[in-house]
């Protein structure tokens, strides 16, 4: 063969060979898969709730975990020092969107370790009160997500729980002092309960194994009901706070309806698996181009009253038709 020839049958393969190599180049970067980092203050088993409605707002946006999108989860499993490093180690996995459930304490975290990456939150808080967002309306930087309110909600809580008590007597409160929103809360129930004309305990949990003595000592106190502030703790924890409520026949107002269907007496809260399906859904739209900026912290709209009539029965309390008539679910 002629060395012209040879040259222009090799140029001819390679011209042939260019589109194939091009389109095998473009499916590869195809099936490269974004990663969303997830932070959780708690354990998994903690936040399935969260996570399930998060994996909601996902598929409503076209994105399924392992299909089209990979997660990478952090578990601090509540030891709230743990979060900056987590956080830093979904930064430097250079994930797509970081989006935190359960506390205040993972979204700051998350926003002092980046500011280039978008976020998406889910917490109990007002996010402009802690600097995580400039306004409701407009969040601006790279911050955005979902407040259901929970730390808003003491006044009706206290109020619920007065309405189920033949009498007055003391109420107990249960904070995790290490939770941002301990003080604020602390304050806001007490207010609430001088108005009413109640007397408050408060109880600190920061662990697992502080719950046997906490209910002691209240037992001890006379306490005569319980209201647990959220916080991610008490999320691990809610068939232990369920058990020793029902072993010291004590009436506990909790702030989900998971407390109430593992065995708690009644909760009163907005819908977390709600919250955190618009969590995902945020999530799903920055994936697919939207500025966190852009996106108004969306609040809670939907509130429930959850109520087991089981568990009242256990606790030998009978729950007033009043209250039966208000409650959005009775568990029998």
């Amino acid at each position: 063969m002629r060395r012209r020839e040879f040259i222009t049958l090799m140029g001819g393969a390679a011209t042939a060979a260019w589109p194939l190599a091009a389109r095998a180049q473009q499916r590869a970067k195809e099936l490269i898969m974004p990663t969303i980092g997830f932070l959780g203050p708690a354990s998994a088993a903690g936040l399935r709730v969260h996570v399930d409605g998060f994996r909601q707002g996902l598929g409503a946006t076209g994105f399924v975990e392992g299909r089209n999108v990979a997660i990478e989860y952090r578990w601090a499993d509540n030891q709230l020092d743990r979060l900056p490093a987590l956080a830093a180690e979904l930064v430097d996995q250079r994930v797509a969107v970081i989006a935190t459930g359960g506390a205040t304490a993972a979204a700051l975290a998350v926003k002092a370790a980046t500011s280039t990456i978008p976020i998406v939150f889910g917490i109990g808080a007002d996010p402009v009160k802690f600097g995580l967002v400039a306004s409701m309306n407009r969040p601006g930087g790279n911050v955005t997500g979902v407040s259901f309110l929970a730390n808003t909600l003491v006044a009706k809580q206290l109020q619920l729980l007065k309405g189920l008590l033949p009498a007055s007597g003391v109420i107990a409160i249960l904070v995790n002092p290490r939770n941002p929103n301990a003080g604020s809360d602390t304050t806001a129930a007490h207010a609430a309960a001088t108005s009413m004309r109640l007397q408050l305990r408060v109880a600190d949990i920061m662990a697992a194994q502080d719950v046997d003595a906490v209910f002691e000592d209240l037992r001890r106190a006379q306490a005569t009901a319980i209201l647990i502030f959220p916080d991610a703790i008490f999320f691990d924890l809610r068939e232990r706070l369920a058990d020793c409520a029902a072993r010291h026949k004590l009436p506990v107002l909790y702030p989900d309806r998971s407390f109430v269907e593992v065995g708690g007496l009644m909760s009163y809260g907005s819908s977390r698996i709600d919250a955190y399906r618009e969590v995902g859904i945020y999530t799903g739209r920055i994936l697919r181009g939207e500025k966190p900026a852009d996106l108004p912290v969306i609040q809670a709209t939907k509130f429930e009253l959850v109520i087991n009539l089981k568990t009242a029965t256990a606790v030998g309390l009978d729950i007033p038709p009043t209250l039966l008539a208000l409650a959005d679910e009775v568990i029998e």
